[in-house]
């Protein structure tokens, strides 16, 4: 007789199915709208400096305010997540988004546009880690990496429409003070479909079964997703723990300091260089029209960036999820440092183009995609929301600085000494990256080690 199994170990063990879409395609949404709203603000901020003349502070707070509100965001609805449960998160960071985009449209002053980005940049925040955990936490074993990637990948997406509008609204001859408006305010139709998709599914399995300690809703809830392809019906251990307990943990706090610190460091490089990727292609090549500045962005993103994601989750699973990371902070900061170091290369279109596409080639190729995954799969159940929030809000602290100093260090360093900064950080991320395991071909429980850490409290204690 064949021996039942709980619902954790039926997930693990599920052959990729179509189920598995159907969580990839709700979680991808919601990562989509994420990537096309923080980054359309580079597109449109040619346009806005051009009607308002803003400082520098005030150009960089409006490039930036999103990041930092998503750090406020990843914080709060990460942890909310844990607390109350996947489900009743779902689609409200979707909402925050999508009003936070309606009303940028909207925006009487640069002021107010500061205020709605904020707004906005709440939602795009918890997105972070329910994006990630929801595909975590439906995915198997063997797998895993490939769909986690998979939602991240839909960044691709995101990057490439942003200058696609931009270039169709300016060729289509809509005036600047308009086109622009359009730009921020169409993000709010992908966050109306994540609404939609994310109040349709049930309640995390996993959660359900190991937090909830309700195996048979649990149980319940994967029939009905799956449609009666995965079942079980033994009752899973029920891991709780409470915040105290998990930030007092030396391996957890060890893990956070990897997760958050290595993603830290990229979103500074990655966010700083493309939010304000216009301003450097201005840089590069001074006499360029708006509409030749954008159509390199484009050619960047679509030659260089999505190879990188692509390559990235058909194999990250073969080439081992940290051991990925370690090679992409290599070659991305070898590509700064060419362009800082070698004399004349911010001057020489071609050669620059080239190299700094190399560099979006092994972030997309390396830690852009696995700071999301890693930061997934590391933590145990009960506070996978809360330690992926944490580390996806310091993340974008680092990006908030990025794109903040960004104009400010190149007005006083150059470009070259901007980027060699850039080359640094990247230094400092690869080795940030051996604090962590290697999590390829193993199960959640087994990396987070929640087996041996269950702690049984009451359901309150878990707040």
């Amino acid at each position: 007789m064949e021996r039942e199994t709980t619902v954790t170990e039926t997930l693990n063990q599920a052959p990729l199915s179509l189920f598995h879409f159907r969580a990839l395609l709700t979680a991808g949404m919601g990562f989509f709208t994420d990537a096309y709203d923080l980054f359309i603000i580079g597109a449109a901020l040619v346009l806005i400096k051009a009607q308002w003349a803003p400082n520098k502070y005030l150009l960089g707070l409006v490039g930036s305010t999103a990041l930092i509100a998503a750090f406020v965001g990843a914080f709060v609805f990460g942890r909310l997540a844990d607390v109350y449960g996947r489900k009743k998160i779902y689609g409200l960071e979707a909402l925050l988004m999508g009003l936070g985009a309606l009303a940028s449209a909207f925006s009487p002053n640069i002021i107010w546009l500061i205020v709605f980005r904020f707004i906005m940049g709440i939602g795009i925040g918890g997105d972070y880690p329910v994006s990630a955990v929801l595909m975590s936490e439906y995915a198997n074993t063997r797998d895993r990496g490939k769909l986690v990637s998979l939602v991240f990948s839909m960044q691709a997406l995101g990057l490439i429409a942003g200058p696609i509008v931009a270039l169709t609204l300016l060729a289509a001859g809509i005036p600047q003070d308009i086109a622009w408006r359009l730009m921020l305010g169409l993000g709010a139709i992908p966050a109306l479909g994540v609404i939609l998709l994310r109040r349709r599914m049930p309640e995390s399995p996993r959660y359900t079964a190991r937090v909830q300690g309700d195996a048979k809703k649990a149980a319940d809830n994967l029939v009905q997703f799956t449609e009666g392809a995965v079942a079980s019906s033994q009752k899973d251990a029920v891991v709780r723990m409470t915040l105290g307990q998990f930030l007092a943990n030396p391996k957890y706090l060890l893990t956070l300091l990897g997760t958050a610190g290595t993603w830290f460091i990229f979103d500074y490089a990655y966010y700083g260089n493309s939010i304000s990727l216009p301003l450097v292609l201005k840089t590069v090549a001074p006499h360029a029209s708006t509409l030749q500045s954008m159509a390199w962005s484009l050619l960047i993103f679509v030659v260089a960036a999505v190879p990188g994601y692509v390559l990235a989750f058909t194999t990250i699973d073969k080439i081992g999820h940290k051991r990925l990371q370690l090679i992409g902070f290599t070659f991305m900061g070898l590509a700064f440092g060419l362009i800082g170091l070698v004399p004349n290369m911010t001057h020489l279109i071609l050669p620059f183009l080239l190299l700094f596409g190399l560099s979006y080639f092994f972030a997309e190729f390396g830690p852009n995609t696995t700071t999301f995954v890693l930061s997934a799969e590391l933590y145990p159940v009960n506070m996978r929301t809360t330690g992926h929030g944490i580390s996806a809000g310091v993340a974008k602290v680092g990006a908030f600085i990025g794109v903040f100093v960004f104009p400010i260090l190149s007005k006083a360093l150059g470009l070259r000494g901007t980027l060699l900064i850039t080359f640094a950080f990247s230094m400092v991320g690869l080795l940030l990256t051996f604090l962590l395991p290697e999590p390829s071909q193993r199960s959640l429980e087994d990396i987070s080690g929640e087996e041996q850490a269950a702690i049984r409290m009451e359901p309150a204690s878990n707040q």
